[in-house]
């Protein structure tokens, strides 16, 4: 806890003179650099605005582009948007689970992916979409599904 709470502490220190309305690009800049925003981080960053700790961690739930817990060093997010919905995101999640062992939120035990659900990421056209560290898969089946998710083991080595 006190080297997280000293690496905060450096991060913090190379925004001296940053107001409260900069909480967002404070909160992006940290993730970013630590991949996820800790319940210390929130504490923290409070204290170098001046916010209460409720309104850090008010604002950063509220968009869903702020993580709480490690990601893993692949994150997979899926659309479930109506468009991919109704063209097979749901076969494909019930599949990435099960090849993955996680749900939605989670990380794999060894660190190598996690997997985020979202509501829409705006590729409708495409769907069923599905990106992995920016790259975007679309208009996959669920065969195409595991050859992606099994190419990414293989480059990792795993």
């Amino acid at each position: 806890m006190a080297d997280e709470t000293a690496r905060i502490e450096e991060f913090l220190k190379r925004f001296p003179q940053i107001k409260r309305n900069a909480l967002i690009p404070l909160l992006q800049a940290f993730q970013d650099e630590f991949g996820y925003i800790s319940e210390e981080a929130i504490s923290r960053i409070g204290l170098h605005l001046s916010l209460p700790t409720s309104k850090v961690y008010g604002l950063a739930t509220f968009y869903n582009q702020f993580s709480f817990s490690p990601r893993g060093y692949y994150h997979v997010v899926l659309c479930n948007g109506t468009s991919c919905h109704m063209s097979g995101a749901g076969e494909l999640l019930n599949e990435i689970c099960k090849l993955l062992e996680i749900k939605d939120g989670e990380t794999t035990r060894d660190g190598l992916f996690s997997l985020e659900v979202q509501s829409c990421i705006g590729a409708c056209g495409q769907s069923p979409v599905m990106e992995v560290n920016g790259a975007y898969h679309s208009g996959i089946t669920v065969k195409e599904l595991r050859d992606i998710i099994n190419q990414y083991r293989e480059d990792a080595g795993r």
